[in-house]
């Protein structure tokens, strides 16, 4: 028990009051000095508690309150999927195993935020009427999300570019073969959007290979559009 007493107060002592905190020997500390059970729960799990990282689905974002925060990242070559994150909450992506190769796109209500619908398309090797059958249904006073992963580009017509650039997008027209790129707009914007990002496929710059570094962007969509 005075062991035990003795290893709590050095872990408090040492990390509770640090001139530097350093994850990795705590949790040395905490395999090797002695402890007791208490409530169920050990010593050193109280203090693990105190300093382990919160791993949140989503970033904590501070938007107005007439704005939606929103995440977007797109994949990392074939192996890393992408994830859309909106008002807080992990829509596509993550652990929900919900999304695909090509082009993922999220549809969100724009005013009360209510998440209307989500889809992924392959760009590859898919029919491009799908996607462009999808992005018919959209409408104003809607908001866009759009991740891609692996290959967004590919089965990209003129007529389904032009409507991505009716969404508010001035990377569209140039993308092409397993380029890297996250959007959000609206159809009917009178300027373009402001949230795009794009990394394109170049095998002198490629973190991956054939494929270039995921992209991710945050933002605060204006609630009303």
């Amino acid at each position: 028990m005075l062991a035990a007493i003795a290893a709590a107060v050095y872990i408090v002592r040492k990390y509770c009051f640090p001139t530097s905190l350093f994850w990795s020997e705590l949790k040395k500390d905490c395999s090797t000095l002695p402890v007791t059970i208490f409530v169920n729960i050990t010593i050193c799990d109280k203090f693990i508690c105190l300093f382990k990282p919160i791993r949140r689905p989503c970033p904590n974002q501070n938007c107005p309150l007439d704005h939606f925060p929103f995440h977007i990242r797109s994949g990392a070559a074939t192996a890393i999927g992408p994830k859309i994150c909106f008002n807080g909450q992990v829509v596509m992506g993550g652990t929900k195993s919900n999304m695909g190769r090509g082009l993922n796109i999220v549809v969100i209500e724009g005013e009360t935020g209510k998440v209307l619908k989500y889809d992924y398309f392959n760009m590859y090797s898919g029919n491009p009427k799908e996607l462009l059958n999808f992005l018919k249904t959209i409408v104003p006073g809607n908001i866009v999300l759009i991740a891609s992963f692996d290959d967004p580009a590919t089965k990209l017509t003129d007529e389904i570019r032009d409507i991505f650039e009716g969404f508010g997008s001035s990377m569209i027209k140039s993308l092409k073969f397993r380029d890297s790129w996250v959007f959000a707009g609206a159809p009917g914007l009178e300027e373009k959007s402001p949230f795009e990002k794009r990394i394109p496929n170049d095998s002198k710059t490629n973190v991956y290979g054939q494929w270039p570094e995921l992209v991710e962007m945050d933002g605060c969509f204006p609630r009303k559009i």
